[in-house]
């Protein structure tokens, strides 16, 4: 069953426990799964990604079976869904298991899609789109918070703020709260400020993306991936960058094999490592061997070639892909 997002506050949820939210914004879904779901629920709320799900299936399929009398009752949020995840609805329908609240965070998915076919079609399953929102409801949240914090500015400075929020409130939320934070010992805010506050400058790059997937570092990576918006378009970007610095530590691991001096290597290796680098790159030698560095190309050409093929898909191909490496 469809439900638009604008109707899910007013919607009678009783008896509906699996939900299905698709889309790029990724802003109004974790609005509406916070104001729609976790700020009213009295019971445990537990978060997974979905390979967490997918490959523990078994253990987590049990913990929703053998519930007891008194325990309380749960709310699963499962995030970065995919096709994948049919099983785990195939699972659940066949059981009958309905006293667990389920929402699913899916990326896009084109109208081929077999899970949201299953979730249109089943008047027990909710289906929830997220496109991008329109500017003019953007415009107004962003008049409403100058208004609320009793701010004058221009519709030109709005307009600016919209705009680089790239139809999602999520990102205008965050620009808005850099605004207010800039606005604590000031009583003005100016195009100029605004231009300076929202150029991203606090978001981790597709470069540090993929140097922290070479260093290992899960945290890192889970922090990146939490605290941007990738889109679509910036996956075969991301996947390029990790091919061309996985490229580089081969060349940094066989030099080195021959010399056996990290320091010596890092200083003497053409183009020359910018010093800010060189801790990472030291610490991305020691994670790899040169067998694991070249099987680990060719997968990234692998990669590649997959989120072609799958390209409404490659945020969910790219994201494993990144996590599995560095685990």
């Amino acid at each position: 069953m469809i439900v638009k997002a604008y109707d899910l506050q007013k919607f009678e949820k009783k008896n509906k426990k699996i939900f299905l939210f698709y889309g790029e914004n990724e802003g109004y879904k974790n609005y509406l799964i916070k104001e729609v779901f976790i700020d009213n629920f009295k019971g445990e709320i537990k978060r997974f990604e979905e390979n967490e799900v997918l490959n523990n299936f078994e253990e987590f399929i049990s913990s929703l079976i053998n519930k007891s009398f008194f325990e309380q009752s749960k709310l699963i949020i499962i995030s970065r869904a995919s096709e994948k995840i049919m099983k785990l609805i195939d699972d659940l329908i066949d059981r009958g298991i309905n006293d667990v609240i389920i929402v699913i965070n899916a990326g896009i998915l084109d109208k081929k899609s077999k899970l949201r076919s299953i979730f249109e079609k089943n008047k027990n399953l909710i289906c929830t789109p997220f496109y991008k929102e329109d500017s003019r409801a953007l415009f107004q949240q962003a008049n409403i918070f100058f208004k609320n914090n009793k701010i004058s500015v221009s519709q030109e400075l709005i307009n600016l703020i919209v705009e680089r929020s790239s139809g999602d409130r999520m990102n205008l939320n965050n620009e808005l709260n850099k605004i207010s934070l800039f606005l604590l010992d000031k009583k003005k805010v100016n195009i100029d400020d605004v231009i300076k506050l929202t150029n991203l400058a606090e978001n981790y790059s597709i470069s540090e993306l993929a140097d922290n997937c070479l260093s290992k570092n899960i945290k890192k990576i889970n922090k990146i991936f939490d605290e941007n918006i990738f889109s679509i378009d910036d996956c075969i970007l991301i996947i390029r960058t990790l091919l061309a610095k996985t490229k580089r530590l081969l060349e940094i691991k066989k030099i080195n094999e021959k010399n056996k001096n990290i320091e010596e290597t890092i200083l003497n290796y053409k183009p020359p490592i910018f010093w800010k680098d060189k801790e990472i790159v030291r610490n991305q030698i020691s994670k790899w061997n040169l067998n694991d560095t070249e099987k680990l190309i060719y997968k990234i050409n692998e990669i590649e070639l997959s989120i072609k093929k799958n390209y409404y898909n490659s945020l969910n191909i790219v994201s494993d892909f990144i996590i599995n490496t560095a685990k």
